[in-house]
């Protein structure tokens, strides 16, 4: 019996939205301990909503006290293609709840400010809607499953997925897909969807500058000592040449697809100040993701309320530098440490510890999944076709999936828009797209479906 898929997400889409709701109501921030019990909690409900669709499932961890996931198969038919769909159901901080125009882990749907109806609330799109649009596509389909289903629903990507690759490597075996939907991307705008084939790398430097061994009178010694913020200013000011190019020696740069993103659209969504000026050279989807990007993201030194007349012995920033797609990020380290130790002025001391790499993601978005996908979406969007998208952002998980399934087809999609705001105050689902992205995900299993394996 052919279903149909269009008719069948109607009846099943009430039912996805009190669940996704259901599921925005537990409090799984990863990066608090005092909240690690709604973690639990939240694996433990992703669960359930898969075992009442038949589903084997199970909750593991990497090692006792490690953070949950979800995996969960259902087998459909014999010989068919096999689909590993993934999501995570962990959370940000929703950090002030002043920022937020209603409660942020109770889900209000609302007017946003272009008239469109979105769903408020932490991890109402990032990413417990990825879980919501997998399940979506599985009661569309009820028992008659085109392809053999393999949920893995992740319990810590929002601190860095740390026991990712543990994971991967235990139950590989359990895990093992010819097609891999990750659900943690976005679309390129309300009405235009988008498989996302490349993403930068990060690397995050705390560097240090000391100038003194202990602070001193500025008007003893000013003039002749150079205070710490003085030369960490210089040092950092010596990473961009004045039109805000990186003046890092040997850090790759690539191509973007040729895709316009219009300047009245660039201003709205990236929230720039009036009269701020764009920063380097090329095309903006170059700028945004296809060449490296330095960010100062913190600074330690006193704070001008209360500040006497001293001159700081020690200042520290933390540096976040995007890796573009092709490069590594121990080439990006290396280039980025020979650049401070040559720039560093006046004889200061410099300091320098990495906190954390993710390598960047370039992905061959050809063959017959990525055919099917493709297809799928402009079934979904009424004939609009996808954009192949880049994202300046970093999801370091992917360059693991991909390495250790090399064999499969990974597809990186998402339920984001550029306005969802997600890991900021307001995360918001726009429900007119989410409900495009089940039918697009139900239509894509169809097409994998009809594949030879």
């Amino acid at each position: 019996m052919t279903i149909d898929i269009r008719a069948r997400l109607a009846v099943v889409l009430p039912g996805i939205r009190q669940d996704l709701e259901d599921l925005v109501r537990i409090e799984s921030v990863s990066a608090d301990p005092a909240r690690a019990s709604e973690v639990e909690r939240s694996a433990e409900a992703t669960e359930a909503l898969f075992a009442a669709e038949g589903f084997e499932t199970e909750i593991v961890r990497a090692f006792d006290g490690a953070p949950p996931a979800v995996i969960a198969k259902k087998a459909g038919p014999a010989g068919a293609p096999t689909v590993l769909l993934y999501a995570h159901h962990d959370v940000q901080p929703e950090n002030d709840h002043a920022d937020w125009d209603s409660p942020p882990f109770e889900p209000t749907a609302r007017e946003d400010g272009r008239g469109d109806v979105r769903l408020f609330g932490r991890g109402a799109a990032d990413d417990k809607a990825g879980i919501a649009a997998h399940l979506g596509a599985v009661r569309i389909f009820g028992d008659e499953l085109p392809v053999n289903l393999v949920m893995f629903i992740e319990g810590e990507e929002e601190v860095g997925s740390d026991t990712l690759v543990d994971l991967l490597n235990t139950y590989k075996d359990r895990l093992e897909a010819d097609v891999i939907v990750i659900a943690d991307s976005g679309n390129w705008d309300i009405g235009e969807p988008a498989l996302t084939t490349s993403l930068r790398g990060l690397v995050r430097m705390d560097v240090g500058v000391r100038t003194l061994s202990h602070a001193v009178h500025s008007g003893m010694w000013g003039g002749l000592v150079p205070d710490s913020i003085m030369a960490l200013s210089r040092l950092i000011a010596s990473l961009h040449d004045d039109a805000g190019n990186l003046l890092i020696e040997g850090l790759h740069s690539g191509p973007a697809a040729d895709v316009d993103y219009p300047e009245a659209r660039l201003r709205a969504e990236s929230g720039a100040a009036e009269g701020i000026e764009w920063i380097g050279t090329g095309s903006a989807v170059e700028r945004l993701w296809t060449q490296p990007a330095l960010s100062i993201t913190g600074f330690d030194a006193p704070k001008v309320d209360g500040a006497s007349n001293t001159l700081v012995p020690m200042s520290r920033c933390r540096i976040s530098l995007r890796v573009a797609p092709g490069d590594t990020t121990a080439n990006a380290v290396t280039c980025l440490q020979a650049h401070l130790e040559k720039h560093v002025p006046w004889g200061a001391t410099l300091t320098t510890t990495v906190v954390d790499t993710g390598e960047a993601t370039k992905i061959d978005a050809t063959g017959p999944a990525y055919d099917a996908a493709r297809a799928a979406f402009a079934e979904a969007w009424d004939g609009t076709e996808p954009v192949d998208m880049g994202v300046g952002g970093s999801i370091p998980f992917i360059a693991e999936f991909l390495e250790t399934f090399p064999q499969a087809s990974v597809l990186v999609t998402g339920v984001e828009d550029p306005d969802t705001r997600a890991h900021g105050a307001n995360e918001g689902l726009h429900l007119a797209e989410f409900e495009k992205v089940v039918l697009a995900e139900a239509l894509l299993l169809r097409n994998i479906g009809q594949l030879d394996r």
